[in-house]
């Protein structure tokens, strides 16, 4: 059965600067940490313009019907703002701040949070806020522990689970990346993440990855100087024994009373 919402009245709306956001802590410790790993491995890469932005449990606020309605995804990719950051320091307005959000990820803890709530009336849910008022392209939904990631694609107007994952990677053309799981460790947490892949198949690294990585290829450069400077000493040796081996031997001709003459002809 589909479901039909009844027409909305959108409108873009800065936040008033006395409005009083809400305080609401994170459901756990994990949370922050996926969605940094996000941000992160974009920024390393050099993904991430200076007119884009990601953000984790910051408000995006649209009026709907006439009341402001605010809602903090666990992480979200804008593509381009029109404004400086400083502007956008408390929440941010698509349309007259930058585009929407491209791609929008909650992540399911033990706590219910809505993700799933198609929810139309005041205040709307998140399901239905980020696909008929937002229209992200791209929605999606992990669960850490299970793992498991479901990547909904907006198609006619409404939400499509896709089914076209390659090895549990999922491509998402506005990005020119993969979005994927990994298994793995980093600022000691170790679990399933959420990771990026480029159109090549490689991984992008974490900044602690690619420190590790430059460490390593300036360690192999310098055992390479090493070693071709030991080869170096090796043949200045080799080649300071035959210069003494042929002293020894013209020294011993002209004990006998012979003086070799090396440019004489054979």
């Amino acid at each position: 059965m589909v479901t039909t919402f009844r027409p909305l009245n959108i409108t873009w709306e800065i936040l008033p600067e006395d409005y009083i956001l809400p305080d609401d802590p994170v459901d756990n410790r994990t949370q922050p940490a996926l969605a940094n790993a996000l941000s992160d491995s974009l920024s390393v890469a050099h993904r991430l313009p200076a007119t884009a932005i990601t953000g984790t449990n910051y408000g995006i606020c649209a009026t709907v019907n006439g009341k402001l309605v605010i809602k903090a995804p666990d992480w979200f990719y804008i593509p381009q703002i029109t404004v400086p950051q400083a502007v956008i320091n408390r929440s941010y307005t698509p349309r007259l701040q930058g585009d929407s959000p491209t791609v929008v990820i909650e992540f399911i803890s033990h706590t219910d949070g809505g993700e799933y709530s198609t929810k139309p009336t005041y205040p709307p849910g998140k399901w239905f806020f980020y696909e008929q008022v937002l229209q992200v392209p791209h929605y999606i939904i992990f669960e850490p522990d299970a793992p498991r990631l479901e990547v909904y694609r907006l198609e006619g107007g409404r939400y499509q689970l896709r089914e076209d994952g390659e090895g549990d990677r999922y491509w998402l053309p506005e990005l020119n990346l993969a979005l994927g799981v990994w298994e793995g460790t980093w600022q000691e947490r170790t679990g399933h993440w959420l990771r990026w892949w480029d159109e090549a198949g490689n991984l992008l690294l974490f900044g602690s990855e690619w420190a590790e990585q430059q460490q390593q290829r300036a360690e192999a450069a310098q055992r390479e100087v090493e070693a071709a400077q030991q080869q170096a000493e090796a043949a200045q040796r080799e080649a300071e024994a035959e210069r003494r081996k042929t002293e020894q031997l013209l020294a011993q001709l002209r004990a006998a009373g012979l003086e070799p003459n090396w440019d004489a002809n054979p």
